[in-house]
């Protein structure tokens, strides 16, 4: 049920100096440079530039560009962390001095874009600062060998998520979209996002009506297809006019259903997506899913996992059991919630965290 597309991280910004708005143009025909930042793939559908430094921070882009294609821009928060893509022309909540640039297309591939960047007269009101969180269908997504919409190849027991919108997806190895995800068993899941699906694809059910991509008329966290199935919204029918036949806002990889939640059926769960919250994240680098534990140390039972490239939210830290790991030896433990906790020594980052 997942749209399939690939990901390409691209560089090749050409500046055009001018006075008022900045402008710059993309050249998204000319071969990558010795600065791209991953090969490209010959069949790639999505093109994700380099971040880019404004003269002067704006919230309102607008794009120009050749042939079918969508445009999302996304910006640099002041704590790091980055907004969701929002398709062009956007607005994004808060000004900011740091954009990048994504291209989607279907079809013969663009060879050219501009962009615009200035300041809305009226900027949105400014997200919440607490991570949003509601009760959510989800299904085992499976498709093992496919390709996912960021380009990784699932692979058995993998750890991901899907949801219906490339708002939230992050791109291919990273983890800037993650979610956490809790079974009514008590186990939790931090997973990346890196498909798109199930049923919709344009469906940021956990945004506000004003800000929500499709379907404005549902309460914020009702996700379409639920709506569709439970209640008969939209004739019962997907954004693609296909009879909805559950009621899913989320799929799980394999994973991620067995093994980081236990689950042996489709299941209602609850999500949190953190990249709405606010406070200091890291990077899970273990090269698997790391133990999450009821406390700092690794005789404390395992109440879920934190899979590998997925981005955290760090309470407080305290001092352990010493572990051995990929950021070294260290006694400092990580809370991610109430009696949930990770060692340190496989997270980067989080070094703001306060003391518990």
């Amino acid at each position: 049920m997942s749209i399939l597309v690939i990901t390409a991280l691209v560089a090749g910004l050409t500046v055009q100096p001018v006075a008022g708005p900045e402008r710059w143009t993309v050249d998204l025909g000319s071969p990558a440079s010795s600065s791209r930042m991953s090969i490209v793939d010959p069949d790639t559908q999505i093109l994700v530039y380099r971040p880019r430094t404004l003269r002067t921070p704006a919230n309102r882009f607008t794009a120009d560009v050749d042939g079918a294609a969508a445009v999302d821009v996304r910006g640099r928060e002041p704590d790091g962390d980055w907004t969701e893509w929002t398709q062009a022309p956007a607005v994004l909540a808060d000004p900011t001095a740091v954009v990048q640039v994504r291209v989607v297309f279907d079809g013969p591939r663009p060879t050219r874009l501009t962009m615009r960047a200035d300041t809305a007269a009226a900027p949105l009101p400014p997200r919440t600062q607490a991570g949003l969180t509601y009760e959510i269908f989800a299904t085992r997504e499976g498709l093992v060998g496919g390709r996912t919409a960021n380009g990784h190849i699932i692979v058995e027991r993998d750890h991901f998520v899907a949801l219906p919108t490339r708002r939230g997806l992050s791109m291919k190895d990273t983890g800037d979209y993650t979610v956490k995800v809790c079974a009514t068993n008590g186990r939790c899941e931090w997973a990346p996002v890196w498909d798109v699906g199930p049923w919709n694809t344009r469906d940021d059910y956990w945004n506000p009506p004003d800000v929500r991509q499709m379907w404005t008329d549902l309460p914020q966290g009702r996700p379409q297809a639920q709506a569709a199935k439970l209640d008969g919204y939209n004739g019962g029918l997907d954004q693609f006019g296909r009879v909805v036949r559950n009621p899913a806002g989320i799929d799980l990889a394999d994973g991620t259903f067995w093994d980081g939640l236990q689950l042996t059926n489709n299941s209602w769960v609850t999500v949190t997506f953190t990249w709405t919250g606010s406070g200091p994240v890291g990077t899970v680098r273990a090269g698997e899913p790391l133990n999450v534990r009821t406390g700092p140390g690794t005789d404390a039972p395992v109440v879920g996992l934190a899979a590998d490239l997925a981005q955290i939210r760090v309470e407080c830290h305290t001092a352990g059991e010493r572990v051995d790991g990929t950021q070294g030896s260290t006694d400092l433990w990580y809370r991610l919630a109430p009696d949930r906790w990770v060692t340190a020594a496989y997270v980067a980052g989080a070094t703001e965290a306060p003391a518990c």
